[in-house]
């Protein structure tokens, strides 16, 4: 962090220039001469203050006038950002995301929240077309590209066809990677819908009171047995959903 605080030394309390605005035009030169690549975290404020001995009110204007342009992201709880491109996660595949984000050269971590057998309450009992009451397998679980947050997943599996989901350590492997080691899906389902989270949601994901997400639900069949039913949340702005397939006829409805 020390080398990036040194590309600030040419900041100038004698120019004419309001410093706020010196300090913006520093890590936008920085930001697209490529320098500072997309996901690297920027100095704390706190740092800024310290490094340049100006008020917090100087670098909050600076940060935010570089957020409302894009060039960065501000992240709560964790600083800010230089913006990269929202992820796409697809539609119509079952993508392990340790996997994609690997392929964008970062790093994957999870944490996992929870990982118990539980009975199946009324609603999902439903999507997992079993009675009400059934054991099932619960995991949550909160998936990071570096060190920020940008998934959030909630699956429900099926004991009788996935019996050693339990005993996994999800930390090591994901419970995409670790369910297609398993089995080949006979059939899916994907749901997508714009959520505002919770409070709970939000911190889990490191997120503003006034951001959405994106929910992708998934539904995943063997053999005419739901094998698991999976919510997966995103911040709206770090993700987008979409997919891309060929065709070999058009209808017109």
């Amino acid at each position: 962090m020390s080398a990036i605080l040194d590309s600030f030394d040419d900041i100038s309390k004698a120019s004419p220039e309001p410093i706020y605005q010196q300090i913006k035009q520093t890590i936008q030169r920085r930001i697209e001469s490529g320098d500072w690549t997309a996901g690297q975290k920027l100095p704390s404020e706190n740092d800024l203050v310290v490094a340049l001995d100006v008020s917090r009110m100087t670098i909050n204007r600076a940060l935010r006038e570089l957020t409302q342009q894009g060039l960065i992201k501000r992240v709560h709880g964790l600083g800010s950002f230089v913006a990269e491109a929202p992820r796409h996660a697809s539609l119509i595949e079952l993508q392990d995301i340790a996997l994609e984000i690997a392929q964008h050269g970062k790093r994957h971590s999870s944490q996992v929240l929870g990982l118990d057998a539980v009975s199946a309450p009324p609603d999902v009992a439903v999507q997992m077309e079993l009675p009400t009451g059934s054991k099932i397998y619960y995991l949550r679980a909160v998936h990071h590209q570096d060190d920020l947050p940008i998934q959030l997943e909630s699956r429900y599996v099926n004991p009788a066809v996935m019996p050693g989901f339990i005993d996994q350590d999800f930390t090591g492997i994901t419970a995409t990677a670790y369910l297609l080691q398993q089995f080949k899906p006979d059939e899916m389902e994907h749901r997508v819908r714009a959520v505002m989270p919770d409070q709970p949601v939000r911190d889990l994901l490191a997120m503003q009171d006034s951001e959405p997400c994106l929910q992708l639900i998934r539904r995943t069949w063997s053999n005419d047995q739901v094998v698991t039913y999976v919510t997966l949340t995103y911040p709206g702005d770090r993700y987008e959903l979409g997919a891309r397939y060929a065709t070999t006829e058009y209808q017109l409805r």
